[in-house]
């Protein structure tokens, strides 16, 4: 099933409040033109009260003292009440309604009416003339009551709708946003860790997504750029390591070189020199021949084992040992450049998880650099130590060669970055970097400009309980 987006989701959740916002707006707006109606009407209602009043009075005046001018005063105020609900009778039946406007309009003509026949001195006119009055004034009082009764209902109603509209759309919106928050915080957790991991290079730990939201593609994104990346470490890894052989070779090939003349002219001094040497000196050609022979053959096997692609195999190694492999095929680059090296091999160092091959490698591409960064004379130090601290076994690569500036050095480990020009590709301490953090190590680097560089390796230990 096809999973909605977050992208949806907030659209969806946005709509849904702008939804209940617009008819929140709209119930609160059609209550105030109810409030105002109302009010509008009992403002004429007001009025009519008043004129009312006075028409009682009036009405007195004329049936107590005789007034004739009372007459027609109440007759001029019914007219003009009937006048003002005319005028404002859309008004007035929106407020209390048709039958109402009407029923008041009658109460009016009847009081009206009354009055004329009280004029004409019919006895009974005088108790018609007060009850139409009184019923007229009850009716008015009663419609204004109900209407102010109503407006307080509809004003006591509109603040319960905005009250719960308003906590309904805090809820939503507070809801909503601890969901999405949730769910975003998630992901980013979830992408921090897979680039722990790719900065760590445990790229086999990072887990699968599952989501099909704009995190979880971040994610599957995100591995398969660490599953791009570790192809494409591999490949420099052996791009770099045939690069190391090309420049080795002309050091391995006077390596092997040297021993090669030895056997030449030791075979020759033999088959010269064989009738007159005793059965002693014939042993020791013999064996000074087999020392040059195993001498080649274990500069070729060191350089087969090195150049030999192959996956990591991490074991547990004695790291002076490596050290020594390394220095031994530089040795012949040293004695050319006529640079001044010097090891200084802690003895009982704890033994290191590595794959052999790779830190040799290493080796041999800072080793190689500081050659290349060094002059006649110039001094190179390899030192080994353990550091208690920190329980890592601590590589150190010095030379007192040309070093780097401030500027360059903090990006030396970038990809394709070189101080060598056409004569470098930028790979190697970038790949090197990468072998050092797949072994959980930390490679770090000091230099100033016409002083030197100090490049430090830091390995894990091997503990007693790795070990056994």
């Amino acid at each position: 099933m096809k999973q909605i987006k977050i992208f949806h989701k907030v659209i969806a959740v946005n709509l849904a409040n702008i939804l209940l916002i617009v008819v929140t707006g709209f119930l609160a707006y059609h209550s105030l033109e109810q409030v105002l109606t109302k009010l509008r009407f009992v403002e004429i209602a007001d009025g009519l009260d008043s004129s009312l009043l006075e028409m009682r009075l009036a009405e007195k005046n004329f049936f107590l003292y005789g007034e004739k001018s009372a007459l027609s005063e109440i007759h001029s105020k019914i007219n003009d009440s009937i006048k003002t609900i005319e005028r404002s009778r859309p008004d007035i039946v929106r407020a209390i309604g048709e039958a109402k406007t009407a029923r008041l309009e009658s109460n009016l003509e009847n009081y009206n009416r009354t009055l004329q026949e009280a004029g004409t001195g019919n006895t009974e006119a005088q108790a018609k003339v007060r009850s139409a009055g009184r019923n007229t004034m009850d009716f008015m009082n009663y419609i204004t009551a109900s209407e102010r009764a109503e407006v307080n209902s509809i004003i006591a109603g509109s603040q319960r709708g905005l009250f719960f509209s308003f906590v309904l759309i805090v809820f939503t919106a507070v809801g909503v946003t601890l969901l999405l928050s949730v769910r975003v915080l998630g992901s980013l957790k979830r992408i921090e860790k897979a680039a722990h991991l790719i900065s760590g290079g445990e790229f086999e730990k990072i887990e699968p997504e599952k989501s099909r939201d704009e995190c979880g593609m971040a994610v599957s994104a995100l591995l398969t750029m660490a599953r791009e990346l570790r192809n494409h470490e591999e490949q420099m890894i052996e791009a770099r390591k045939l690069a190391s052989i090309g420049i080795l070779i002309s050091g391995v090939s006077h390596e092997i070189g040297n021993p090669l003349n030895n056997i030449s002219m030791l075979a020759q001094n033999f088959v010269e020199l064989y009738d007159r040497m005793g059965r002693h000196e014939h042993i020791e050609y013999v064996k000074r021949i087999e020392d040059e022979t195993e001498r080649i053959q274990r500069i070729v096997k060191e350089l087969l084992d090195f150049a030999r692609p192959k996956k990591p195999d991490f074991r547990e190694a004695d790291i002076n040992s490596v050290v020594n492999k390394s220095m031994r095929l530089v040795q012949n680059m040293i004695s050319v450049c006529n640079i001044d090296s010097k090891m200084e091999l802690k003895e009982d160092l704890p033994t290191v998880f590595i794959d052999e091959d790779q830190i040799q490698g290493v080796l041999i591409n800072l080793l190689t650099n500081a050659i290349h960064a060094s002059s006649p004379g110039d001094r190179l130090r390899l030192a080994t130590r353990f550091n208690p601290d920190s329980a890592r076994v601590e590589v150190e690569v010095e030379d007192t060669g040309s070093g780097i500036s401030s500027e360059i050095l903090p990006h030396i480990f970038d990809p394709f970055f070189t101080t060598k020009g056409a004569g470098g590709t930028g790979l190697g301490l970038f790949v090197s970097y990468g072998i050092i953090k797949n072994h959980k190590g930390e490679m770090r680097v000091k230099s100033e400009a016409g002083v030197g560089t100090c490049f430090t390796i830091e390995l894990p230990a091997c503990s007693r309980l790795e070990r056994s």
